[in-house]
């Protein structure tokens, strides 16, 4: 890597091209590869020059938002537009409906409120355990299929 090659990438044209970049969803290996650096060299640049992180993490901000808005836009279900050809060969603008996406809307509440949605309860338990209970299962019910 030739000294001073970082200077290239903070001009305001290359800023730009590295904020859409991330925008794009590019990896951080991918821009490095289109930057014709190491991984490793983004990393040291983010680290030492301001301007690189700021403009990776605007772009990337960007795009986040934008997928959030998708999966709340999946999870609540709504309207579009779509064109279509009658039977006429005549070109129709229909409304339809996407009914709401149970998984997406999962995904949000798990993630958005993992105390009343998650998978996993925590139970808070105060005080001494005095017995323990163990139950062995050995898979049969002492119960015969063939019972007379």
């Amino acid at each position: 890597m030739a000294k001073g090659k970082y200077q290239e990438w903070l001009t305001e044209e290359a800023l730009l091209l590295l904020e859409g970049w991330a925008r794009d969803g590019l990896t951080d290996e991918q821009i490095a590869h289109n930057m014709g650096i190491s991984v490793r060299a983004l990393y040291q640049w983010k680290k030492k020059y301001v301007q690189i992180f700021q403009a990776l993490k605007k772009g990337k901000e960007v795009v986040d938002r934008q997928v959030e808005n998708a999966l709340l836009k999946s999870a609540l279900g709504y309207h579009y537009e779509e064109e279509a050809l009658t039977n006429k060969g005549e070109v129709v603008t229909l409304r339809k409906y996407q009914p709401p996406n149970t998984t997406a809307a999962i995904f949000w509440l798990k993630n958005r409120k993992p105390v009343d949605w998650r998978d996993k309860v925590i139970t808070e338990h105060e005080g001494k355990i005095e017995h323990e209970i163990v139950v062995e299962w050995g898979g049969s019910s002492g119960v015969s299929d063939n019972e007379d």
